[in-house]
């Protein structure tokens, strides 16, 4: 363990993990999608960190606009009107489309403090107080993010804030037993009955708004079926609920759109971002209201606050991240990459005993690791790995070369979007060759 390694293990706390088992890499160097630990030796960044490093590693643009906002003021409290402050919300309200003409943005430091605050924001506007959200999602750590969660990471902060309602989203390939799914339409018809159903039980005139994170991220890239974000959206203007889209990790071209919403044929009325709006470099998040939204807080009180609130140098990050992504040609490479890695995956799923699923959309993957095809059975219990075989698995992949995170049974692959057809191969032969010992593991 280096001397870098031993102080962080002295000094600081670890996301997600008991701090005695730890053994953190030390980093000396990152530079496109790759980055290098104090050995010198070079891994291949195969889940864009967080999911968030879009543009990769030490994009000089990104980089000398933050230099040049420091030089020219560094910080200025969020009631005042700053240039940079203004050119960033203004890209971003055009970056989410002309459906969009008249909304507003309140900037937050990330994307569990633009969840926190959408929830504030649709308490407020409808009177109501109940919000669901699905299993199996993550919209952040914060007391009310964390109840908005579907998956462990919020029992530790149960018995949660009130209201907070969690409902089955669609995932057929977990579906239970019964279910005999005979199309596409059948999972949207079964999964939104479920839904409807909840909402009745539950009072449809309490409830303020339906979260859901447009394409499923940690827990699974989770690709909603055909028609059913479209179904949702109509429940929601039927009993006057607010639609929230979290697109704090499928945002930013990640599926392949500049929004993942933007590819199921849905408005929503509050969408939330963060992590593609600087790539990492900065932290920045925020939350788009529609126009009938924003103009509710013209004569009410929006009871939103925050010190760093579009603080100027996430400001200065995200401008310059957007004008990256149209310069490089980021949308069309996502497009054609993404079909590359369809079809490198595609002949994993085929190959390997140990993959039950792969699920992607653009560069945003996961494979669903199994005991056994025939019965579905996951690689782990959920909420278990009682033998350590995930990070064991990670560990595999991390000797090879190829850097990425696991959550639950699951293998994450999200690349950085400026990642070359070449590139894309040659780390996923990595996989390939690690899941080959995997198979040996089942």
């Amino acid at each position: 363990m280096s001397k870098i390694s031993e102080m962080s293990k002295k000094y600081n706390l670890h996301s997600w993990s008991a701090q005695g088992k730890l053994n953190p890499m030390t980093v000396t160097k990152a530079d496109g999608i790759y980055f290098w630990d104090d050995e010198g030796k070079k891994y291949y960044d195969m889940s864009s960190q967080l999911v968030n490093s879009n543009l990769g590693h030490c994009n000089k643009a990104v980089v000398e606009a933050i230099k040049a906002q420091a030089d020219k003021m560094p910080y200025m409290g969020p009631g005042y009107a700053v240039d940079v402050r203004s050119e960033a919300a203004k890209k971003i309200v055009e970056f989410a489309g002309p459906d969009y003409e008249g909304a507003k943005i309140f900037f937050t430091n990330a994307g569990a403090e633009a969840n926190e605050n959408a929830v504030k924001m649709a308490k407020t506007f409808t009177g109501r107080w109940k919000f669901f959200s699905m299993y199996r999602s993550y919209h952040g750590a914060t007391y009310a993010t964390s109840s908005l969660c579907g998956e462990p990471r919020r029992w530790i902060a149960e018995p949660g804030a009130p209201g907070f309602i969690h409902f089955e989203g669609p995932y057929a390939y977990r579906a239970p037993k019964a279910c005999k799914f005979e199309s596409e339409a059948d999972v949207t018809a079964y999964y939104l009955e479920l839904l409807e159903t909840q909402i009745q039980y539950e009072n449809p005139q309490a409830i303020a708004a339906i979260f859901v994170e447009s394409v499923v991220g940690t827990n699974g890239v989770l690709i909603p079926p055909n028609g059913y974000l479209k179904g949702v959206q109509e429940i929601c203007r039927r009993y006057g609920i607010l639609l929230v889209c979290d697109e704090v990790m499928a945002g930013f071209y990640r599926t392949g759109s500049r929004f993942a919403f933007m590819q199921f044929d849905i408005k929503p009325d509050i969408i939330t971002f963060a992590k593609g709006s600087t790539c990492g470099y900065v932290p920045l998040g925020g939350v788009i209201a529609k126009k009938e939204i924003a103009d509710y807080f013209d004569d009410h009180k929006m009871f939103c606050g925050l010190t760093y609130s579009a603080h100027l140098m996430g400001c200065a990050a995200a401008v310059a991240t957007l004008d990256e992504y149209e310069r490089l040609g980021i949308e069309a490479n996502v497009k054609k990459q993404g079909k590359i890695l369809a079809e490198l995956l595609g002949a994993i799923e085929k190959k390997h005993k140990s993959v039950g699923e792969v699920r992607h959309i653009g560069l945003f993957a996961m494979l669903d690791l199994v005991k056994d095809k025939a019965t579905r059975a996951p690689l782990v219990p959920f909420n278990s790995d009682p033998e350590g075989l995930m990070p064991k698995i990670l560990g595999m992949l991390k000797a090879e070369g190829f850097v990425t995170y696991s959550h639950e049974n699951m293998i994450a692959v999200s690349p950085p979007l400026i990642i070359t057809e070449q590139e894309l191969r040659d780390a996923v032969q990595i996989l390939d060759k690690v899941l080959d010992s995997v198979d040996a593991m089942v």
